[in-house]
């Protein structure tokens, strides 16, 4: 489980997780709306980079893989909630996300618990975590002052609706997914 640790891609992630709370800073004490949105997209970002690291250069670990989407789903969450207080992103959006979030995070939890066999995240997966990684930073950007806000704005909610359809089709997908890799690690303990 913890073989492959000390890697580029786990550093970058454990750097996304440490650079939140300079995230919550710029966006709640110093009022800089354009800065915390351009810090939000960057670490949604190295979300694709640390992926492509460890892909390019064979650094995949068990470790990684489970710390990554954990620190996604913090990233998910604390972005989600803090765009929410700020009032720069509509309620019902991240309300939206964070119910898929809760949702499959708890169906993850639970069928881990209950010895469910891993499986790899979907390309559909991948592809509403782009969006959504960019569509809140883009609407966040949007509610600034920045010259930019405008078409921030317009771009947000173009990948913003597609990601949160896609994420909803993913989320639902996974759970013949979970089905299945429950009944694997049920048979593969009754082998032991």
């Amino acid at each position: 489980m913890f073989s492959g640790i000390p890697s580029v891609p786990n550093a970058i992630t454990l750097v996304r997780l440490l650079t939140l709370p300079w995230f919550l800073y710029m966006l709640f004490s110093r009022d800089q709306r354009a800065g915390a949105a351009l810090l939000l997209g960057v670490l949604g970002m190295t979300d694709w980079v640390d992926g492509w690291i460890a892909r390019r250069f064979n650094q995949v670990s068990a470790f990684g893989s489970v710390f990554d989407p954990a620190v996604d789903r913090v990233l998910f969450v604390v972005g989600a909630v803090s765009v929410m207080i700020d009032g720069a992103v509509p309620m019902w959006l991240c309300i939206a996300i964070l119910t898929r979030e809760i949702a499959v995070g708890l169906l993850m939890v639970t069928g881990a618990v209950c010895g469910m066999e891993r499986f790899a995240v979907s390309i559909n997966g991948k592809r509403y975590t782009f969006l959504l990684m960019t569509a809140v930073p883009l609407l966040l950007l949007a509610g600034s002052n920045h010259a930019t806000a405008d078409s921030a704005r317009v771009v947000g909610w173009m990948l913003a609706i597609p990601g949160l359809f896609l994420s909803y089709t993913t989320a639902f997908g996974y759970i013949p997914l979970v089905r299945n890799g429950l009944q694997k690690g049920r048979a593969a303990r009754r082998l032991r």
